[in-house]
């Protein structure tokens, strides 16, 4: 759910493109040359040739192309759940009850000695404290549990080809592409939440491609399978975002921010940060 990322909780986001979607496509790095047009009269099939070309001439070879879009299909179920989300209704007392529960106090608590030398290493490197990271592997995906199982090239394009967000999408299929070109996961391994978020943390493909490390060492960034890269890599992150090493990160704390930048709500970083006081022995 990462801020970035955080957007499957933001309901808010325009839902017409105009000249500000087009500036936003100009950020990202999609020529008016080359972006495809969304909701496409020509249909699904051309759009997404039109996103092959781009990927191509955006330095992506056209094995990994094939290897990932050639059989990507449009998913009308994915359009309808970015249509029908909503922001965070519940306070802060009512969905932090719910989500830092006895268990995932405890499941943390032992991740956290089980972890322990990755836990020492990662604070060593980053600055960033074990109870803020294992805080968040717990509310995003119950630590690894629950990833989510939907095709992450099914869901970007069928984004991409809604115009809702479709700059920021084709932005996204690009870097997943670019994190199957790197040698991090195949195509096939790519699957996770309907928004695109891949991972036991949730990264969208942008901040996949951007923050994941190979913390085990063993020559790719596994963010789905390799529980030392899911942990540093978290870290990378909030460490990339100026976490401050030895701070604290309750709301007005220097910290807070930073766990802000994850995501966005205010409700759901604020039970970041409250789940991660609780690992930590405090109240």
């Amino acid at each position: 759910m990462e801020s970035r990322p955080g957007f499957p909780l933001s309901g808010a986001v325009p839902s017409t493109i105009s000249g500000v979607a087009l500036a936003a496509s100009l950020m990202l790095g999609l020529s008016p040359a080359h972006a495809a047009t969304c909701r496409d009269p020509r249909g699904f099939e051309a759009f997404l040739d039109d996103m092959k070309h781009e990927a191509s001439a955006q330095g992506i070879s056209s094995s990994t192309i094939a290897s990932a879009l050639d059989n990507v299909s449009y998913d009308p179920s994915i359009v309808s759940k970015d249509h029908g989300q909503h922001v965070f209704r519940q306070s802060f007392e009512q969905f932090s009850g719910r989500m830092v529960s006895s268990y995932r106090l405890h499941k943390g608590a032992a991740l956290i000695k089980q972890y322990a030398g990755v836990f020492n290493r990662i604070e060593q490197q980053f600055g960033v404290p074990a109870p803020i990271i294992v805080a968040i592997w717990g509310l995003e995906t119950d630590f690894g549990a629950v990833n989510g199982n939907t095709p992450t090239f099914r869901a970007l394009a069928t984004l991409a080809f809604d115009c809702r967000r479709s700059p920021m999408f084709q932005s996204e299929l690009i870097d997943a592409l670019r994190v199957v070109q790197r040698g991090d996961l195949p195509p096939s391994a790519m699957r996770g939440a309907w928004a695109g978020e891949i991972g036991q943390t949730q990264f969208m493909p942008s901040s996949y491609y951007k923050f994941a490390v190979d913390f085990s060492g063993n020559g790719r960034r596994d963010l789905i399978h390799d529980v030392p890269d899911v942990l540093a890599s978290t870290a990378n992150f909030l460490s990339s975002y100026g976490w401050k090493r030895g701070a604290g990160w309750a709301p007005g704390q220097p910290n807070f921010p930073v766990i802000k930048e994850w995501n966005k709500a205010d409700v759901y970083s604020r039970t970041i940060a409250y789940f991660a006081t609780r690992l930590n022995g405090g109240d």
